[in-house]
């Protein structure tokens, strides 16, 4: 059972209908409403101010509130894969081809639809999400985080230098590098494989979800599938638990505990 509070913000799984709505009317205020994304987008129901798929009654949910008010202000998804060998039936692999992510033999959780809510913008708030995350790694002994990292937006040149840094700093290694699926795809390794990025801007331009798992040690594919009923460009991301460092280990697990 996950129940963690720091400072003015805990952490807790969804346990009701009611809760789960609350997600859901959370993602359509961040997703839909907030980008400009098509009604309906993505298994959304049109109208009704909730954005919800199929995925949804699969998944774990994971909520973040303010302590005092209640306020729903973060929430997430977690699909736990017994191994490489499920990942076909991830949320990712609508958009990607997965196979090389077959042959992980440890088990695996996929993290989607991340928000934040869009009035609220203390930092402190997506820490506690990744020790609430953390904490769920440790007690089921995941060996591979794993999700889509989105840039606002459908428009590649807004993000160059972002897409730079990730190209040189943080592509999959190859085997398990994710290939083309989607129909509509920035392939930014190739597009870009002559420039340098601009070090500053590129972090400036990069979400903060994705920034976070970079700094653990992630890994990206070498496309951006482009969305564009969510009005998002994103990248498949990875991080092998393993390869997180030391440092950065102790600090999540400090906030996890």
């Amino acid at each position: 059972m996950l129940s963690l509070r720091k400072g003015r913000y805990a952490a807790r799984f969804a346990e009701s209908a009611a809760d789960l709505l609350a997600a859901q009317r959370l993602r359509h205020l961040a997703f839909i409403a907030n980008r400009g994304a098509a009604a309906g987008a993505s298994g959304s129901a049109c109208g009704t101010g909730i954005d919800a798929d199929a995925f949804d009654p699969l998944c774990r949910h994971v909520l973040v509130e303010e302590a005092r008010s209640g306020t729903l202000v973060c929430c997430f998804r977690l699909l736990p894969l017994s191994a490489g060998r499920e990942i076909g039936r991830s949320y990712s692999a609508q958009y990607y081809e997965l196979s090389a992510l077959q042959d992980f033999d440890g088990p695996m959780v996929e993290m989607g639809r991340f928000c934040l809510h869009p009035d609220w913008h203390d930092p402190d708030i997506l820490r506690v999400a990744w020790g609430a995350m953390t904490a769920y790694v440790d007690a089921e002994g995941v060996e591979m985080l794993f999700g889509c990292s989105s840039f606002d937006g459908t428009e590649a040149e807004a993000y160059l230098d972002a897409f730079a840094m990730l190209k040189e700093r943080h592509l999959a290694p190859r085997r398990w590098l994710p290939r083309v699926k989607a129909p509509d795809v920035f392939r930014f390794a190739r597009v870009l494989r002559r420039r340098k990025p601009d070090a500053k801007r590129a972090m400036l331009a990069m979400p903060p979800l994705l920034r976070t798992y970079l700094v653990m040690g992630g890994w990206v594919s070498d496309h951006a599938v482009v969305d564009r009923e969510l009005n998002t460009l994103h990248v498949f991301t990875g991080l092998e638990i393993r390869a997180i460092p030391p440092a950065r280990a102790r600090l999540l697990r400090g906030v996890a505990g």
